[in-house]
């Protein structure tokens, strides 16, 4: 129990220290790219300059709430100054616009845009502007918000609930989730109105971070319930199985480039990867068929 409050009360303090967003927006051309990266990161799916490269209906702005000005896990605030910073995933050093346009083949289900086009350049000028006066500090172990390093994604807290879970555990966070997150997901978890599916084909596929448990769990207990984030770590654990646990499209990296001739360098040393949703339950020693009671 101690252990839990401390980390509660490290996420308060990780709270306090990130800074307000900025409100003045540069002048000229400048400032015309920070407004119009504003934009695609809150309309993606919509977006005349991204929705080609969007394959479900997510914006941005569904995980990095409030166009990533909200100060909770998933911020923008302090994120740009963490770049470059090196990737265990890709095994090279990532620039801003490499993280945020590999993204697109993950959290938003498509294709990877093209670095350096306007909508690349955009994105990355508006979440470099939310960094404006913070100091830079590359990161060389993963490409995270410097203000939530330690706590994202929280792995040796939230490992030890995950590997013991059970079909009790996905029983009890289907219950919890009819009672907490259906009113804005629906019962289906196709969302409701302007908030987001979260499973289906028209969410986050099995290679987008919310999809590792561990990773939902420590963004929901920073977020959820929207105003209000109260879970316990086993409440968020049993949701993340849950959510998890239903279908959604799987991964394969070599369907979600655009033709090399197209693409330009793939800046990443990995060519291969695929993920499913049996195979992330399995990351962590659990039978997907088991946790779900067949």
């Amino acid at each position: 129990m101690k252990k839990l409050i401390s980390i509660l009360a490290l996420s308060l303090v990780v709270y306090a220290q990130v800074p307000d967003a900025p409100t003045v927006y540069p002048e000229g051309e400048l400032g015309r790219m920070v407004k119009l990266g504003e934009e695609i990161i809150m309309k993606t799916n919509t977006h005349e300059l991204t929705k080609d490269y969007v394959g479900n209906s997510l914006t941005c702005s569904n995980c990095h709430l409030n166009g990533g000005k909200d100060k909770a896990i998933g911020t923008f605030i302090g994120t740009a100054t963490a770049f470059p910073a090196y990737s265990k995933r890709e095994k090279t050093v990532q620039s801003l616009q490499d993280r945020i346009n590999n993204c697109f083949m993950r959290s938003m289900n498509g294709k990877r845009p093209i670095v350096d086009t306007e909508a690349s350049i955009a994105m990355a000028t508006y979440i470099t502007w939310l960094s404006e006066d913070l100091p830079m500090k590359m990161n060389p172990k993963k490409p995270v918000n410097p203000f939530y390093t330690k706590s994202w994604p929280g792995t040796k807290e939230v490992k030890p609930f995950i590997v013991k879970a059970t079909h009790e555990n996905y029983l009890n966070g289907q219950k919890l989730y009819n009672t907490k997150c259906a009113s804005c997901h629906g019962m289906d978890g196709q969302g409701v109105a302007t908030f987001p599916p979260v499973w289906g084909s028209n969410s986050y596929n099995t290679g987008a971070g919310l999809s590792k448990l561990d990773k939902m769990v420590t963004w929901m207990r920073g977020n959820m319930p929207l105003g209000n984030p109260d879970l316990s770590m086993q409440e968020a654990v049993d949701i993340s199985i849950f959510v998890n646990a239903q279908e959604r499209d799987d991964f394969d990296l070599q369907k979600r480039l655009l033709p090399k001739e197209e693409m330009g360098h793939y800046n990443s040393k990995v060519s291969s990867e695929m993920h499913s949703v049996e195979s992330n339950f399995k990351a962590f020693g659990l039978d997907l068929a088991t946790i779900k009671g067949k």
